[in-house]
């Protein structure tokens, strides 16, 4: 491994404590739109973040599998890895995935038509991935033939599952992945897994009541409110909702009460944030003791439903009236992933008379009309996902750590047991969607600071062998 001098476009810092947020340099790179054909040959120019304030140009290269939003986001979300680095003596780095923030192919045409559309991939944004590292390891003068830094892939949810094909896919570009809670088995799970966790989360985080009970009586409350164009009035001003919900605006209410519910337990943390929207500490437990259930008729109930919803829709008392039609992902892209949802992602989601939702079974027949309302695609190859990556069978994978918080919903699609001996899986029981990969708090359980700790073991260890047996080098 060269010492070589370091690449001017990465002279940076690190963290501003001011501000109490992580810096970077902002750079771009170049890459095909198609790395596929032999046709195409049009580039655009993907955006990917860059900290070399810890590096020794020597140290491994932290790579940041980019999600379904601003890249942006998820480099302040994911303080662990900044943490980490100084020890390993690491390079930085946070790829932002196609089609997301600001790497957009086409620019203001990218979501206009399928011919625009139909690049937004994950295999795609892996191919992405690959060239970027070829880039930054070629800046840092490891060319073909030349010892290169290794490559530790990390991400969280959706980039969990990045991050881990990323070393299934291409071993010789990346070393070792991190996969924090990366539903990689979704799309092959029983459909009302998440409506279950979720539904014990809100069960167990009750202390006055059974929350999710509550919830579960509120649906028809609703049904039998919105029945009615005076009812729909009055629910819009009791809500404060920003527009005057209409007829056709209540399965869009519906759908929109679901994911403030999936949310809720997804950024279930024991501090407050403003990742997915600005919450206290234990949002579940905040939520409930909102909804004391001091009635079960009708427009009572919803009163306090639209109290404890203050929670997430109005924690700061800042907001004026509630969207409903906004995402509630915060700084998630929820349009751009619903083409994937649609076409390559297709994860099969119902609920039972069990959950505290509605019973609704999985509808794959509306699902791909819906879907092609929206984008125009047909859903061709309904198990893509599972084909290009393998799906459960993971027996040929290695180097990689796959972490679940059993009270996320989407633990239910993780690998929660060891694959083998170079693919390990950490469980923690009491915690939520990806806490690990967030910067150290002292709110967080003793399960997160395990999975930190062991993490850091394994990592140090892949680095060890491959300094060893590939550069004949010592790493400390």
């Amino acid at each position: 491994m060269k010492c070589s001098v370091l690449f001017i476009e990465i002279l940076i810092f690190g963290i501003n404590f001011s501000s109490g947020e992580y810096v970077y340099n902002v750079n771009y790179v170049d890459v095909p739109v198609d790395h596929f054909s032999f046709t195409n040959n049009a580039t655009f120019k993907l955006r990917y973040l860059i900290n070399s304030s810890y590096w020794n140009n020597d140290g491994p290269i932290f790579f940041y599998t980019g999600n379904e939003g601003d890249i942006n986001t998820f480099a302040q979300n994911s303080g662990f890895i900044w943490e980490i680095a100084p020890s390993f003596k690491a390079l930085i780095v946070f790829c932002e995935h196609r089609y997301y923030g600001t790497s957009l192919p086409f620019g203001d045409k990218s979501f206009s038509d399928p011919i625009y559309v139909g690049y937004l991939h994950s295999a795609q944004a892996l191919a992405d991935f690959v060239y970027v590292i070829d880039h930054i390891q070629t800046l840092n003068g490891n060319g073909e033939d030349d010892s290169k830094n290794p490559v530790i892939a990390f991400g969280g949810s959706y980039g969990g599952m990045l991050s881990s094909w990323l070393r299934m896919k291409y071993p010789s570009s990346v070393l070792g992945a991190v996969a924090s809670s990366a539903p990689i088995l979704q799309f092959e799970t029983p459909c009302d897994v998440f409506s279950s966790i979720v539904t014990s989360v809100f069960r167990t985080s009750s202390e006055t009541n059974d929350c999710a009970d509550v919830i579960k009586k509120s649906w028809s409350a609703l049904r039998n409110v919105t029945g009615s164009a005076e009812g729909r009035q009055w629910l819009t001003k009791t809500w404060k909702l920003c527009d005057t919900l209409k007829d056709n605006d209540v399965e869009v209410l519906f759908n929109w009460l679901q994911d403030v519910y999936g949310n809720l337990a997804m950024v279930n943390y024991p501090y407050p944030t403003s990742f997915l929207s600005t919450l206290p500490a234990n949002p579940v437990k905040a939520f409930c003791s909102k909804l004391p259930v001091t009635t079960h008729k009708p427009k009572p109930l919803i009163e306090e439903l639209g109290r404890a919803l203050n929670i997430y829709t109005n924690y700061t008392k800042q907001t004026k009236c509630v969207n409903i039609t906004k995402s509630s992902w915060g700084g998630i892209d929820d349009f751009a992933w619903n083409f994937q949802a649609c076409t390559e992602m297709i994860m099969p989601m119902c609920s039972t008379k069990r959950d505290m939702f509605e019973e609704q079974a999985w509808n794959y027949t509306k699902f791909s009309q819906d879907c092609y309302e929206v984008w125009k695609v047909h859903i061709a190859r309904p198990n893509l996902a599972i084909r290009e990556y393998g799906g459960k069978h993971l027996a040929a994978a290695s180097n990689i750590i796959f972490t679940n918080g059993l009270m996320d919903p989407w633990s239910g699609g993780g690998v929660l047991q060891n694959v083998s001996r170079s693919v390990y899986a950490i469980v923690m029981p009491d915690t939520a969607h990806h806490l690990d990969l967030r910067g150290y708090n002292i709110a967080d359980p003793p399960s997160v600071l395990n999975a930190r700790y062991h993490i850091q073991v394994v990592i140090r260890k892949w680095i060890r062998t491959y300094y060893r047996e590939y550069l004949n080098m010592y790493y400390h």
